[in-house]
């Protein structure tokens, strides 16, 4: 819940701060360079972390820092990609999102497989360190800071939850439907060591590991193979019906992996529901963008993330909920289970929200 606070206040603010700043670095470059350099010292620290206090500590402390420098960062493809070319630019966030996703998930398997976290987490911290290096030499961040009129910082800080934001209806109906949507997919990625321990009888730690990992990169590819393809269809048939076709997809396959007999028929609902989320990333991130206005995308596109930045915390808590209540109930192979079936109603709330959205006008070329 701490995260959830801290991740709806910082990185819009850090968004909108940034919108305004001038520096010899560019207006984004010097929070992100900042909050990657804290992310990799609180890694260290959550990696050598012995109790619950210091553990819950430094999660809470980075998502601080990654949200510091998340915020800015969101505000890069509204800035720098020419609006024919935003179908495409947002399905390479699609994958990049997922690439960042399996090392993830290969680096918690591989603390599984070694019973200790620290090399793993570590190796997730220089890998983010280096990127943002190169971020750093090698972006040009392209348009200058927006004018602040004579207004003090404070001022800044106190317009990012204007009420302003209010009459951009289409703005925040996409913000509440990426919540929901996102979030069903969730429910699969961070209950899926409950669910292939309790509901598919895997006792051992090494056969939870292999089969988390085999069932991440066949989610993984699938999500990589259907983002661009996806970004192309949106192009000419609109990004509303291509985000139902995902939503309708992620639901069959999260409705497959709930009743799944074996881990081999999860394999088969995790193409599924990796096809319908790469769809989903690569077609929400780009109406996102044609909707806000550019001028202040660090803002908007903060405030939009922190439905990214939140539905995997709610996900794992009202699915745990459940789990317990199973558990306590002696049935806890069915808990999970009955988490996997919460998904298909929270694709249907984030297709139900999707709809008074209105579509701007494209640029009709490929994408």
């Amino acid at each position: 819940m701490i995260g959830i606070v801290v991740a709806i206040i910082v990185q819009p603010t850090m968004g909108s701060i940034s919108d305004y700043t001038v520096s010899r670095f560019g207006r984004r470059k010097p929070y992100i360079v900042i909050g990657t350099t804290l992310d990799l010292v609180f890694l260290v620290g959550l990696a050598t972390s012995n109790t619950v206090l210091s553990l819950a500590a430094f999660v809470t402390l980075l998502q601080l820092s990654a949200n510091f420098a998340q915020g800015p960062f969101q505000g890069y493809v509204p800035d720098l990609v020419p609006a024919a070319q935003v179908g495409l630019a947002s399905a390479m966030v699609g994958i990049f999102t997922i690439l960042g996703a399996v090392i993830g998930t290969a680096a918690a398997s591989l603390g599984l497989v070694m019973g200790d976290f620290l090399i793993p987490t570590l190796v997730l911290g220089l890998i983010h360190f280096a990127t943002m290096l190169s971020l750093l030499f090698r972006l040009d961040e392209g348009p200058g800071a927006k004018d602040r009129q004579g207004r003090s910082w404070p001022a800044i800080v106190a317009l990012v939850w204007g009420t302003d934001i209010l009459r951009e209806r289409s703005f925040v109906l996409l913000v509440a439907s990426r919540f929901f949507i996102l979030g069903g997919s969730a429910f699969f990625i961070v209950l899926a060591i409950p669910y292939l321990e309790r509901s598919l009888g895997m006792a051992s730690p090494d056969d939870r590991a292999t089969w988390l990992l085999a069932i991440t990169v066949v989610a993984a590819l699938s999500t990589v193979c259907a983002t661009v393809p996806a970004a192309r269809i949106s192009q000419w048939a609109g990004r509303k019906p291509v985000i139902y076709a995902a939503t309708g997809l992620s639901a069959i396959g999260m409705t497959m992996a709930a009743v799944a007999p074996s881990p081999l028929l999860v394999v088969a609902a995790a193409v599924l529901i990796g096809v319908g989320a790469g769809s989903f990333l690569a077609v929400d991130w780009a109406l996102m963008t044609e909707i806000i206005p550019r001028a202040s995308s660090g803002r908007y596109m903060g405030i939009s993330n922190v439905a990214t930045a939140t539905n995997g915390v709610v996900s794992i808590l009202v699915g745990g909920l459940i789990i317990d209540a199973f558990t306590r109930a002696g049935a806890q192979e069915l808990g999970p289970r009955a988490a996997f079936l919460l998904a298909p109603i929270w694709f249907a709330i984030g297709a139900l929200l999707l709809k008074p959205v209105v579509e701007p006008q494209r640029v009709a070329v490929s994408a």
